[in-house]
């Protein structure tokens, strides 16, 4: 996995946290690599890649992290992980996704993008499928609200 794809991820993430988190300090933690069969946290919004670049992004993160960052987002107390809690999540895949989109492309790559997709629940897991086997690099995000963790299984388009 070519880290020119991964630092933009990276750096735009913890910028676009900071900023919708009030300028709360955001610190990356050590990264890991997963099996692409994972399970999720309980909130995790997928975004698929193809072109230059092929794969999918993965922005997981506990429903307690996700109702705080919603919350914070929306700047009123969100009892439930509600629709408006839901598309907030959403929303801060697109904000970040569509920075990174443009920085990328700014590099040469071009590439298209999924819009998000939400995944909530307990006892969910991704996996990629036919019989690859291909891990997941997984950078961990450290906030006041809990951890978000960028999962990233990406790969060049042969």
């Amino acid at each position: 996995m070519n880290v020119v794809y991964i630092n933009p991820f990276v750096a735009t993430s913890i910028s676009v946290l900071q900023e919708v988190l009030g300028g709360a300090e955001v610190k990356r933690g050590d990264l890991g690599l997963k099996p692409t069969a994972v399970p999720i946290m309980g909130v995790a919004a997928l975004v698929g890649l193809a072109g230059d670049v092929e794969g999918r992004v993965l922005f997981d993160m506990t429903i307690d992290t996700a109702l705080k960052i919603a919350s914070v987002m929306n700047g009123e107390d969100l009892p439930e992980f509600d629709d408006l809690a839901k598309a907030t999540i959403s929303e801060l895949a697109n904000l970040i996704t569509a920075q990174v989109v443009t920085k990328l492309h700014e590099l040469g790559f071009h590439f298209d993008l999924t819009p998000p997709a939400l995944f909530v629940g307990q006892k969910m897991e991704v996996a990629a499928l036919g019989g690859e086997k291909v891990e997941a690099l997984i950078v961990p995000l450290l906030t006041e609200f809990g951890k978000v963790e960028i999962n990233f299984s990406i790969r060049e388009r042969v």
